[in-house]
């Protein structure tokens, strides 16, 4: 059994307002991320902002919408209270990203159970040259490009592991597939998409505005 846990409760910071109610299509940012959970999934958790709760955030289609917490890590353990003890694969999902198709959902699900990964994460090649520079920002070293990939969301794992991971946390984590890792346990990367953006300002919602506007064409 798989469930999804969508996590939105972030505060739109860098957005200038609660992002993930912002209108995509017609529709708010979040609806889009808790649909696309659906493709591969038995449930969907929201996670949403505590004056949410209750409220409109149930409109958004989740089986179940919980408060979020300080931190992302904080808001993933109150997503995987709500799913049931018996679910075999959990996966995380951000709200940010809208445009996570069925075919990328599929394939961190089939790496953890047909491939025998503890977790699997999206992951593309950063076309730019990367640098490692230090506190005053001099360049200390330029890491091969080839065995760098930035990671996207969903996330899948397998929800023991998930769930000890959580239970283990550490600090500074800054997604739950280095919980995982924290934990030695194995984490593959399938290929990401260039289209799954993240929405992290005005700009990227117009993107995903153009890109919703040229799949229905």
């Amino acid at each position: 059994m798989v469930w999804s846990v969508v996590v939105a409760g972030g505060t739109g910071r860098r957005f200038g307002e609660l992002k993930q109610y912002a209108r995509l299509g017609g529709r708010p940012v979040v609806a889009w991320a808790v649909q696309a959970c659906r493709h591969c999934s038995d449930g969907v958790v929201l996670v949403a902002p505590s004056a949410d709760v209750g409220g409109d955030a149930e409109d958004h289609g989740a089986d179940a919408v919980v408060t979020g917490g300080p931190t992302r890590a904080d808001s993933v353990r109150q997503g995987l209270s709500a799913v049931p003890a018996d679910a075999d694969v959990i996966v995380v999902h951000d709200a940010a990203r809208p445009l996570a198709t069925p075919a990328l959902f599929d394939a961190v699900i089939r790496a953890v159970t047909e491939g025998g990964a503890d977790g699997a994460v999206p992951g593309l090649t950063p076309s730019d040259t990367i640098k490692v520079v230090d506190d005053g920002q001099f360049v200390i070293g330029t890491p091969d490009r080839r065995t760098l990939v930035a990671v996207q969301t969903p996330q899948a794992f397998r929800a023991d592991v998930l769930r000890r991971a959580h239970e283990q946390a550490v600090a500074g984590a800054t997604d739950d597939a280095m919980l995982v890792e924290a934990l030695g346990a194995t984490v593959r990367v399938v290929p990401g998409e260039t289209g799954n953006l993240k929405i992290t300002t005005p700009a990227d919602l117009q993107a995903a505005e153009r890109l919703v506007a040229e799949a229905e064409d």
